[in-house]
């Protein structure tokens, strides 16, 4: 059977845990919303907005020659009259 000592100690280590693991989901929390205003923000220059709007163009401009390719049967530079 446990003293009340130990009851105590026991008691203390659990909200010490506790304190610990909210303060790490707060901390967690205030990153991704840093991040998350940070993507949201129009900026000139080099930022994440930036660089993910250019991705997404360039995964819109690949997908559309790869679907000229496929529809038109010739290549995308044959096809825009490049060669």
């Amino acid at each position: 059977m446990k003293t009340g000592e130990e009851r105590d100690e026991l008691e203390n280590i659990s909200i010490d845990n506790d304190l610990k693991e909210g303060s790490k989901l707060v901390a967690e929390q205030n990153i991704n919303q840093i991040i998350d205003d940070d993507r949201d923000i129009y900026k000139f220059g080099w930022s994440s907005y930036a660089e993910i709007t250019n991705g997404r163009f360039a995964m819109i401009g690949f997908l559309t020659i790869i679907l000229i390719e496929l529809f038109s049967q010739q290549s995308f530079l044959k096809w825009a009259g490049i060669l």
